[in-house]
């Protein structure tokens, strides 16, 4: 047991590049300094995967050695990689990658297509790879212009996770504030709303009062109006619903 211990130790040492490598992956990765294996691929993080079906058992024998050793977070397995890494296929991305490019070469067109993209995949937004965040929910400015010191979001820089159309964090969405009145217009403006429910939230007492007082006038007015005017006879009135004029 000491004996394979010490060999185990002399081929990681050679494998890792020495004393630095094989500590720096124990204080992180637990019993991967002393696993070996194929080099399988890399993902757009810096990630390294590797396999060993010799040596190890179903379920152990695929592993990831993460780029950012100090802040690896699971989300940073991107969805592609963990297909393999779960056994789901054997393929790696790569491979499928080539695999659908060979056979869009192959694919025989029946008709001209309008279609933007050659994958059923569709839109993808641009990749900003910050601090190795996968998951771009993460990668996402903390204010105006102050950007993200924790995933090294430089400011003014654009968020890269994907919003739905309407969102009001979807650029091409935001809509220009328009108001629709000032209650202090008169005086030079100062309480603008854009609704009648907003209006009513700036209101004061007094304001409300006036409106009030203003609404009473006018009802009074139309009273006013109503008992000098001469009422209408049956005849006068049917000439007025037939389209014709009083004398």
């Amino acid at each position: 047991m000491v004996y394979g211990l010490i060999q185990s130790c002399r081929y990681a040492l050679k494998y890792r590049g020495g004393w630095r490598g094989l500590l720096e992956h124990m204080y992180t990765n637990g019993d991967h300094p002393f696993k070996v294996g194929t080099y399988m691929g890399c993902d757009p993080m810096g990630n390294r995967y590797y396999e060993n079906r010799v040596d190890y058992p179903i379920g152990q024998h695929r592993w990831v050695e993460p780029a950012d050793i100090h802040n690896f977070d699971s989300t940073h397995v991107p969805p592609e990689w963990h297909g393999w890494m779960c056994s789901m296929n054997d393929a790696t991305p790569s491979m499928e990658q080539e695999y659908m490019e060979e056979m869009h070469k192959r694919q025989l067109k029946m008709e001209d297509s309008d279609a933007p993209y050659v994958d059923a995949v569709g839109h993808q937004e641009p990749y900003f790879n910050f601090n190795h965040q996968h998951n771009q929910s993460q990668i996402r400015s903390r204010g105006y212009g102050v950007g993200n010191h924790v995933v090294g979001l430089p400011p003014g820089a654009p968020d890269a996770f994907y919003t739905q159309p309407g969102s009001p964090y979807n650029a091409a969405s935001i809509r220009k504030l328009e108001y629709a009145g000032d209650l202090d217009e008169t005086k030079g403006g100062g309480r603008p709303y854009k609704n009648d429910m907003w209006k009513e939230r700036l209101m004061t007492d007094e304001d409300r009062a006036a409106i009030a007082k203003k609404a009473a006038d006018a009802a009074a007015l139309e009273a006013e109006k109503a008992k000098s005017h001469k009422p209408l006879s049956l005849r006068e009135q049917a000439i007025l619903a037939r389209g014709g004029t009083l004398k």
